[in-house]
């Protein structure tokens, strides 16, 4: 699991998934998401950049759907190390 990526992880996987041709046929567009960490089941977090919004939301690789779960990063620490967000 990973929490919060390192830098290089975040540009790794954001480039990987965007660049993916598989996941491209798969999966709607990741380009307004900013992948930042992962729930260890292949379950992804991520930020909508250039929106103003500090939201963080996650995206199930299961059936593709993106939920709201944080009002934030603090908002997210604090809900997936108390137990009150689970994937």
């Amino acid at each position: 699991m990973g929490l919060v990526w390192s830098i290089e992880r975040i540009a790794a996987e954001n480039l990987r998934l965007r660049r993916d041709a598989d996941f491209a046929s798969l999966y709607m567009p990741f380009d307004s998401l900013l992948f930042f960490g992962d729930a260890g089941n292949d379950d992804l977090f991520g930020l909508v950049p250039h929106t103003g919004r500090l939201d963080v939301f996650v995206w199930n690789h299961g059936d593709d759907s993106r939920m709201w779960v944080a009002r934030g990063l603090g908002d997210y620490l604090e809900g997936w190390l108390s137990g009150r967000i689970t994937v």
